[in-house]
């Protein structure tokens, strides 16, 4: 059985290079790469993102990631983002930038990313999450603890959830708390992402991404 082939996207986040370990460590062939049609032709597509939202953003435009996830989208083809690579997966974010005051995202799903309602900001270290009923990416990990650093989250969520019996293309949204309650991942569909990083997370990160990898 051939492994499934995974682009990390390099569009100049941070160092990627932890991530493209531990999917190889999990049995993925990895590329690290914005060639488009390696992009369009892999089995599944990492978004990952540190940092800023705004630069972030100029990163995936400058190789065209919002055209790349919406044909991959469109043709049902696997995408997960990674810390602001779910955070640009939204409508946008308040996250300041200069003069710049608001960023659009992605906009695959609606809602803005914005600071954390906390005593203490960021949000470093390991957290618990609440996993829904039927969740695949979280299948015997759903007590573990997970690593986060973030400053800025998605707080609410704006589109019906999974119940039960429902089709598996609605979302099911796991959630985290640090001074209030904030999504910590969302499942939807081909559109997976995680708000802490799973390939710094220990036993219980790399059981996640096998998860995903081997569901593509």
């Amino acid at each position: 059985m051939t492994s499934p082939h995974v682009v990390v996207l390099d569009h100049g986040s941070g160092n990627v290079h932890s991530a493209v370990r531990a999917l190889t460590h999990v049995g993925a062939r990895v590329e690290l790469t914005a060639d488009r049609d390696a992009v369009l032709a892999a089995d599944g597509l990492v978004v990952p993102g540190v940092g800023n939202f705004h630069a972030c953003m100029a990163g995936l435009r400058a190789v065209g990631a919002p055209t790349l996830v919406d044909l991959r989208l469109s043709g049902g083809r696997p995408v997960l983002g990674v810390c602001v690579g779910m955070q640009v997966l939204f409508d946008g974010s308040d996250e300041p930038s200069g003069s710049q005051p608001t960023e659009q995202g992605l906009q695959q799903w609606p809602g803005t990313v914005a600071r954390l309602e906390a005593p203490v900001v960021p949000h470093m270290g390991w957290s618990t999450v609440e996993a829904p009923a039927g969740t695949r990416l979280f299948d015997g990990v759903e007590d573990e603890r997970f690593y986060f650093v973030h400053s800025y989250g998605v707080r609410s969520w704006d589109l019906p959830v999974a119940d039960g019996a429902m089709a598996r293309s609605t979302p099911r949204v796991t959630w985290s708390e640090h001074g209030s309650p904030f999504v910590a991942a969302v499942e939807n569909g081909p559109l997976s992402a995680t708000q802490f990083h799973p390939e710094k997370s220990g036993d219980a990160g790399l059981h996640l991404l096998k998860n995903w990898v081997m569901s593509l």
